[in-house]
């Protein structure tokens, strides 16, 4: 039996929609109990760790959607992403709580969140339930949203501000 390497560990929990969906009903038929968040996690740094880790706690599970470059530009502005899709998806899958990443380039991750139905959805406590993409989707499904507190002090447009700042 081969041993894989960290980079294969790594890249196998890198999905497609189709190798997602293998993994779905794997973890179903063992009864896990799947927690699904998203975001852009342009530049990872602790208050990511810190929320991703309380995620992965809700459950069995964690699957995180990212957004694409193209996404993520949509949304932060041009200048961003700082760090491409591939090194964002990479740096999340080398996160031994994370299961599964897999990119999106959606206005938002409604059409995952179907996807995926997860029994826990996980937004920081910046959205309310009200305001959750795909809440009433998983709460139907009989789920749970949850939220939870960010890591005062970080955040990407901080360390991007700070970067700037320092090289005028």
């Amino acid at each position: 039996m081969q041993t894989l390497s960290n980079l294969d560990i790594i890249r196998k929990k890198i999905h497609t929609l189709d190798s997602l969906r293998h993994e779905l009903s794997r973890w179903r038929f063992l009864s896990k109990k799947i927690v699904f968040t998203n975001g852009c996690f342009d530049i990872l740094h602790l208050g990511h760790v810190d929320y991703l880790s309380k995620a992965a706690d809700e459950g069995d599970i964690l699957i995180i959607g990212v957004n694409t470059d193209a996404s993520t530009s949509r949304l932060k502005g041009p200048t961003r992403p700082i760090n491409n899709e591939e090194q964002r998806v990479s740096l999340l899958a080398a996160l031994h709580f994370v299961d599964a990443v897999i990119l999106f380039d959606e206005p938002t991750p409604l059409e995952l969140i179907k996807f995926v139905l997860p029994d826990v959805l996980v937004k920081g406590s910046d959205y309310n339930l009200q305001n959750i993409v795909g809440a009433d989707v998983v709460q139907s499904n009989k789920g749970q949203v949850k939220t939870i507190e960010f890591l005062p002090g970080y955040s990407t447009t901080r360390i991007e501000e700070k970067i700037r700042s320092a090289v005028k």
